[in-house]
């Protein structure tokens, strides 16, 4: 009898191929001295206040924004072989990606107390394009099944924005219908953290529904 396959069967049922031992040392984990929001290398900014680095300052300073996004953990730094990785993934649809990024969240995802594990959507043009959203094909590399809360307005590629537009992006994404969170604990999938504004943006309308916690799991912190 032929075997049918789907999305599910091809992320989830059987455990995924990771990287070689070569591959994984091209890769630069986030070790040490991290921001306690972002993960961040404390390193890598000029300026950090009680372990948390001048971004997440900002966002915190801003009423708006202050504890809209509880946490974010990253496990890679954005390095060229990891940006290599990612475009495969994202771009090309090289799907043993997924596979291999999943494993290296997947003792992350452990370690956090959740209700939900939501993707960032995708616009409908953007996901024409890739024909799959990376955000959901981690997630289903995890082996849980995504929650789709949010939809995602078209806009300019995140890529071509500079730091200063993304921060000052307007809302990009509006919930699929009224959804009661009241309470629960959500966990976020994105690829990577870079400035924090479309994990927020998607973080303040689960807020607003009413949940509890807000954390995104991202693989590389940029």
């Amino acid at each position: 009898m032929k075997k049918l396959v789907s999305w599910q069967s091809l992320f989830a049922k059987e455990e995924g191929p990771v990287l070689c031992q070569d591959c994984l040392a091209k890769l630069d984990y986030i070790t040490g001295d991290m921001c306690k929001l972002c993960s961040r290398p404390l390193e890598q900014t000029s300026y950090h206040q009680d372990g948390t680095c001048l971004d997440c300052l900002r966002w915190e300073e801003n009423a708006a924004w202050s504890g809209v996004l509880d946490l974010n953990i990253s496990v890679l730094i954005y390095n060229d072989y990891c940006k290599e990785l990612v475009a495969l993934f994202k771009y090309r649809g090289d799907y043993a990606v997924s596979a291999a990024f999943a494993s290296l969240l997947k003792p992350k995802l452990q370690t956090l107390t959740y209700d939900l594990v939501v993707p960032v959507p995708l616009s409908p043009e953007r996901l024409y394009e890739r024909a799959f959203n990376q955000s959901e094909a981690l997630i289903l590399s995890l082996g849980k099944e995504p929650t789709h809360l949010l939809t995602r307005k078209h806009s300019e590629k995140q890529s071509k924005k500079s730091r200063h537009d993304r921060i000052h992006l307007p809302q990009v994404f509006q919930m699929i219908e009224q959804t009661n969170l009241s309470g629960k604990q959500i966990v976020l999938i994105d690829d990577i953290y870079t400035t924090g504004s479309t994990l927020r943006h998607a973080a303040i309308l689960l807020k607003e529904a009413g949940a509890k916690t807000v954390t995104s799991l991202t693989v590389a912190r940029g």
